[in-house]
């Protein structure tokens, strides 16, 4: 086990604590509360040999468990792997990944769903939903939270369902990771990209040698499905080489342009302050120099939360609200612009696989208001422009993109509008039709250029440190 992960671990006990980067707000958690919590050692790597030995994608565990939705046994078995990947900073890390293969699978077709599970909760993993270990309608680890984050991976099936009846295996990772790395997109990519490897090694999958994959996935799940399409050329050239496309539905880009837009929503104000937290845990940035004492007390509160636990609970809350008054403007923080550049789509590598892109654009339904001049109007989370910026890029590369802008509905119902598409689209690649590319017909969005540091007279604080 990892130390990261130990401590996560260990943060299980009647008296719990709820830690932002330093700060220690100590909480009260029921015995009750303590007991139900299910501890599970298939996700600790136990081997003799240091984790750093083996390469990206090497099995370490295997077994195979029933199919559980809300925690209740179907009939249908999931072989779940343990496997060696890398994390936000490059450092080996233990991961586990399901495969769903159906009775009637065909072993050249393979489906990776990337989850919209969105959570620093662990627990909420899809591995741990699938296992029927999922801590659902029980407190948190801090007790500050109560889990439902299970339930969401439970309703997932209706989603990638479909592929699955008809003979496609689904590997389903948990793409942030053994600490809920939520956010750290670049993690996302490689977790997912090192699960195929694992699947694949694995004989109890049935997956052939030289199967065609392709990548989906909705809102936090395109987040991975697109930085899995980013890092592959480079990352896992092997995988690479089997992708045939990529459906992917609210998509974040530019997380900084994020930020602007959704601060102060009324429905995802709490979301933008979960990404906070959760890029400070993947790449080691304490951020607590810059906030005030209602900030400490909201980072503190959202360590273990899943989004059920953050949309629509703090309405109109904004960065300004957490910070120091020195520190309003997010680009006067040397950490936050160093992260956001690095997690921003936009500026990273171009993938090579055609691309089904969808993105609503009615974030007024939400209660987010479009945002200013560079920003402009979004789905009430992502920026319509940003995705519409990030196709353009990708058709002036060359790459066959389909790309639909819904400018009447939010996030959620949009992603109940890109999923019939989406799914006839990945059968369409399947099937060797040649990819659709509307590049040309629609707006070139905003500018993806990296965050610069504000101008500012206030040094740093002494004790902020960077990754």
């Amino acid at each position: 086990m990892s130390p990261r992960n130990t401590v996560g671990r260990m943060a299980v006990a009647v008296v719990a604590t709820a830690t932002f980067t330093g700060v220690t707000a100590p909480v009260t958690m029921s015995v009750a509360a303590a007991e139900q919590r299910v501890f599970d050692t298939f996700y600790d790597y136990d081997g003799s040999l240091p984790l750093s030995s083996y390469a990206p994608g090497d099995v370490l565990k295997t077994r195979t468990v029933p199919y559980h939705v809300v925690n209740v046994v179907t009939p249908l078995q999931a072989v779940q792997v343990l496997y060696r990947s890398t994390d936000a900073l490059g450092r080996p890390i233990a991961n586990v990944t399901s495969i769903l293969r159906p009775p009637n699978a065909q072993p050249g077709k393979v489906l990776s769903y990337q989850s919209v599970y969105d959570s620093l909760n662990p627990d909420d993993s899809p591995s741990r939903a699938i296992a029927g270990n999922a801590p659902i309608g029980q407190w948190t680890p801090s007790g500050r939270n109560f889990n439902l984050g299970g339930t969401m991976v439970s309703g997932e099936v209706a989603m990638f369902g479909p592929m699955l009846a008809a003979g496609y295996t689904v590997v389903i990772p948990d793409t942030e990771g053994p600490d809920a790395d939520f956010a750290a997109g670049p993690e996302y990519g490689m977790l997912t990209l090192d699960s195929l490897r694992a699947a694949r090694a694995v004989p109890e999958t049935g997956i052939a040698a030289d199967a065609k994959v392709a990548l989906m996935g909705y809102s936090g799940g395109a987040i991975a499905t697109n930085w899995a399409a980013i890092l592959a050329p480079e990352y896992a050239p092997d995988v690479n080489d089997d992708l045939i496309g990529a459906a992917q539905g609210g998509v974040m880009v530019n997380p900084a342009s994020n930020l602007r837009y959704a601060n102060g929503s009324l429905g995802w104000g709490g979301v933008v302050g979960m990404a906070i937290v959760g890029i400070a845990r993947a790449y080691d940035v304490d951020f607590t120099p810059y906030l005030n004492d209602y900030g400490r007390e909201i980072m503190a509160r959202m360590q273990d939360a899943s989004i059920a636990n953050a949309i629509a609970q703090y309405p109109g809350l904004t960065w300004q609200q957490m910070t120091k008054p020195e520190f309003a403007d997010p680009n006067s923080v040397p950490e936050f612009v160093d992260v956001v550049n690095k997690i921003n789509m936009g500026t990273a590598p171009i993938p090579t696989i055609p691309m089904f892109i969808a993105q609503a654009a009615n974030g007024i339904l939400n209660g987010t208001l479009p945002g200013g001049p560079g920003t402009g109007p979004g789905d009430g989370v992502m920026v319509a422009g940003d995705v519409a910026a990030l196709a353009t890029r990708y058709c002036n590369a060359g790459l066959s993109i389909q790309y639909d802008q819904y400018d009447t509905i939010e996030h959620m119902i949009g992603g109940a509008l890109w999923l019939p598409g989406a799914l006839q689209w990945l059968i369409d690649r399947f099937n060797g039709a040649p990819a659709p590319s509307n590049c040309g017909n629609f707006a070139t969005g905003n500018s993806l250029a990296p965050q610069q540091p504000a101008a500012s007279d206030n040094p740093a604080p002494a004790s902020a440190t960077g990754s």
